[in-house]
């Protein structure tokens, strides 16, 4: 295993290390649904550009419009139909922030929360794939979107009656899974075609920007109102920037 590939796991463990912490916050820190919304908006925020510049770019760059939008279509359609089994299964307010978990299966809320996260973890290790540097806009729009979406997912599953010794292991098992998708990402595209490579990316913008869409963009605006909007183009716009700062 190289450099790279070691790489990609350790970027991986660092975007999503921010889950660990977002959950420890949530379960410790006292947190107002005000305070919990803008931090959800600001990720989204965040996310949603680095979706545009750093994903779709990317994708357009290594394989055209055909994998870009082939692979965008395919991620949205399958997160869609994962997460409507995820939700039939018992896992539909997985990130909810007031309890809304109470009477959910804690498999389907596990599954959920890796079938959220594993799609961020392997645009980080297709990142390193083009000229061996990590997507450090990524990386930083990983980590930063990630707290808000655990803070809120292990506040209201504390709320539902879930002990906080199930709900700590329940995000490390998704770091350490996010952390391992990243690496595998690496290792099975290590040498693919552009094509192949653009259509992973537009994959994962896909699946990323149906999951903000469904779950964190509601949660954000029923629980702090029209203010989100303004913060959640906050967040764009500090991940525009970092991402022109780095080219």
């Amino acid at each position: 295993m190289g450099n790279s590939a070691l790489a990609a796991g350790v970027w991986g463990l660092v975007g999503g290390c921010s889950l660990l912490i977002g959950a420890v916050i949530g379960l410790f820190v006292p947190t107002s649904k005000k305070v919990i919304s803008a931090v959800m908006a600001l990720g989204a925020g965040v996310l949603i550009s680095s979706v545009a510049f750093e994903l779709m770019d990317e994708a357009f760059r290594s394989g055209g419009f055909d994998a870009a939008s082939i692979g965008l279509s395919l991620g949205a359609i399958l997160f869609y139909v994962g997460d409507q089994i995820i939700e039939k299964k018992g896992g539909k307010h997985r990130k909810r922030s007031q309890g809304q978990q109470a009477g959910g299966s804690s498999t389907a809320i596990l599954l959920g929360a890796l079938m959220d996260g594993i799609p961020e973890s392997i645009a980080i290790g297709v990142s390193l794939l083009k000229g061996g540097t990590v997507g450090v806009v990524m990386v930083v729009a990983v980590f930063l979107s990630n707290i808000p979406e655990s803070l809120s997912s292990a506040s209201g599953m504390q709320k539902a009656g879930h002990s906080r010794k199930f709900i700590l292991l329940v995000w490390t098992a998704v770091v350490a899974i996010s952390a391992a998708s990243s690496l595998v990402g690496y290792l099975l595209l290590a040498g693919v075609s552009g094509n192949i490579i653009g259509g992973i990316q537009a994959f994962a913008a896909g699946a990323i920007l149906t999951m903000l869409a469904s779950t964190m963009m509601p949660e954000a605006f029923e629980e702090g109102g029209a203010i989100v909007g303004l913060i959640t183009t906050a967040g764009f716009l500090v991940s525009f920037v970092l991402s022109k700062l780095q080219g």
